[in-house]
């Protein structure tokens, strides 16, 4: 009995310290929203990279305070790249990713910060090129044709903005199908899940589907204030066709503009638009890049000059990332100012850890790195121009001549002095006359190359043809969806480094096997025509199964023509084989 009473006890203990966290967590559940979601409006944009951003502008009626919850159909979620929220003013608000809608089902959410007394904010998700399927007279994109809001949406206005020449065929949503690039909703009740089809019809070049890995971007100031820029981008065709131009974005008042290929190749450029975003320049290739395959674009140009605003004093308003019509995933700027300039402003603390200033002995440089860039950064108001103020005494314009004046001076006054020191008095002694002996000259052997230096060139050769194959066999892999396309970046970023690396070793190989004369200067002629054929063939596969896909050949006909091209390529590596043997004997 005393037992069943200490038990009561604690029962009527307990629930006397549970029962008012219970209250409470009741009471906060069942607070009252005091806003509602007046109009939102929908934009669905894509890129000339095929990248897709979907922009959901928000206004509310009343402000809001805390985390506002929205999302999109789940399966979106492996294609989201970036999601980025601004309020009116276009300053970066807090985001988090992957947060659970409620009890919702079905959606990936995402929750936004908002500080108090918001009204109206922009969410921007930009999604990869794979929501993009290419037809026979376009595209088809699949794509959210509404985000799950957490109320019911009063207004709701969809848009879909396409590249100049691309048009909106029709769209194919759950409540029905529109002929139109606009539709709207009312009432749209909350967390609704809508993915739909739209159909794009577009020529051939309006829409590039390619992956940009990196953009570097060095800009560099001389002592007069001139401002020159070099632009290097790293182009991945995953479209269906070969690239043979592509639109690249340029900062406002760039000019005198020179574009190369990665084999030092000019390339030919012409103004496509300009206007207060900046330029857009049509760089054409000599070889077009081919399904799969990359290119790596270097562009020159200058930027309008700076003055200094006091004494000794410079600033460089820089547009750290201009109006960009494609997505980058990785992009670096770095400013270098004249030598002997100190870099004053800003502060690493205000740009992010993702600053960095270098020093050397008489020069400094600032970089900015950032992951995942498009246009949507240029709307930023912490982004939107960040002045570089550095100052430079303009004396350090004599500083090399005048030391390399110094340093001739002092060599010619030791010169002199060794010169005019006294000579001592050499003693006389008879010597006999020697009648000289004259050796015919022999012609030039060539310079000796050492076992090691052949064996590291073959290895390195060897190891090169293995990782391309891995190349190849990565891609085949990510088209046919057998990993995914993220695991796909990591795997080739790393073949691509260390391929990079085995490039220039077999480079400065064939450069010692050329020097050297006789076998050695052969087989690196007979290397560079091989190449050559091999690289011939490859650039020849990619039209013959894009014409016999078209139907302009038989198919005898492209059996036929692909056996003598595989024959080709089958003799080429046979030629090499051989000669890679032949230097292998050299070191045994």
């Amino acid at each position: 009995m005393k037992k069943t009473a200490v038990v009561f006890a604690l029962i009527i203990f307990s629930m006397a310290i549970v029962l008012p966290f219970s209250a409470d967590i009741q009471s906060a559940n069942a607070q009252t929203v005091t806003y509602s979601v007046q109009n939102v409006e929908h934009n669905v944009q894509v890129l000339y990279s095929g990248h897709v951003v979907v922009a959901e502008k928000i206004q509310l009626s009343g402000s809001a305070s805390g985390t506002f919850e929205l999302g999109l159909p789940f399966r979106y979620a492996p294609s989201i790249l970036e999601v980025t929220a601004y309020d009116k003013d276009y300053n970066v608000l807090p985001v988090v990713l992957g947060v659970q809608l409620q009890s919702q089902s079905g959606l990936y959410g995402v929750s936004v910060n908002l500080p108090a007394g918001t009204s109206e904010f922009t969410v921007f998700f930009v999604l990869s090129n794979a929501v993009l399927t290419t037809t026979s007279t376009g595209y088809n994109l699949d794509f959210p044709v509404y985000l799950a809001l957490p109320a019911t949406v009063n207004s709701y206005n969809g848009n879909i903005t396409l590249p100049a020449g691309a048009n909106v065929v029709g769209i194919d949503k759950p409540d029905g199908v529109v002929n139109a690039s606009t539709y709207n909703k009312q009432n749209l009740a909350a967390f609704t899940n809508a993915p739909a089809t739209a159909t794009i019809s577009a020529s051939y070049g309006v829409i590039q589907e390619v992956n940009m890995p990196f953009l570097d971007r060095k800009i560099n100031i001389t002592p007069s204030g001139d401002v020159t820029c070099t632009d290097n981008y790293k182009i991945d065709n995953n479209s269906t066709t070969g690239i043979a131009s592509f639109l690249i974005n340029l900062p406002v008042g760039a000019s005198n503009i020179v574009a190369r290929d990665q084999f030092g190749r000019v390339l030919s450029t012409k103004l496509q638009q300009s206007n207060s975003l900046g330029s857009v320049q049509n760089v054409t290739f000599e070889v077009f890049i081919g399904v799969g395959e990359s290119n790596v674009i270097t562009l020159d140009y200058s930027l309008p000059s700076i003055s200094d605003v006091e004494a000794s004093q410079y600033i460089l308003n820089l547009d750290l990332f201009p109006y960009l019509n494609y997505y980058v995933d990785s992009a670096s700027v770095t400013v270098t100012p004249p030598e002997g300039a100190t870099i004053t402003s800003p502060n690493l603390s205000d740009i992010g850890s993702s600053a960095d200033l270098s020093r050397d002995v008489f020069q400094e440089s600032l970089t900015i790195k950032r992951e995942g860039v498009s246009y949507i950064d240029s709307l930023a108001q912490s982004e939107d121009v960040v002045p570089i103020t550095f100052n430079y005494n303009p004396l350090w314009i004599s500083f090399r001549p005048t030391s390399w004046v110094w340093v001739i001076a002092l060599v010619g006054v030791v010169v002199v002095a060794f010169w005019k020191r006294p000579k001592a008095k050499a003693k006389t002694k008879a010597v006999t006359p020697i009648t000289p002996k004259v050796t015919p000259a022999k012609a030039p052997t060539g310079a000796k190359l050492s076992a090691e230096k052949i064996q590291e060139f073959v290895e390195a050769y060897e190891e090169k043809q293995r990782i391309t194959q891995e190349i190849k066999a990565l891609e085949a892999r990510v088209r046919h969806g057998r990993i995914p396309r993220r695991r796909y970046k990591v795997q080739r970023k790393t073949l691509e480094i260390r391929l990079e690396s085995l490039s220039q070793t077999v480079a400065e190989g064939k450069a010692l096997l050329a020097s050297a004369g006789g076998n050695y200067a052969d087989t690196a002629k007979e290397l560079e025509a091989v190449e050559v054929e091999l690289n011939d063939v490859e650039l020849s596969l990619q039209p013959l199964g894009e014409r016999h896909e078209a139907d302009e050949i038989s198919n005898e006909e492209y059996q036929k023509q692909l056996t003598d091209l595989e024959q080709r390529k089958e003799n080429a590596k046979a030629v090499v084989d051989e000669l890679l043997q032949g230097l292998h004997k050299e070191v045994r």
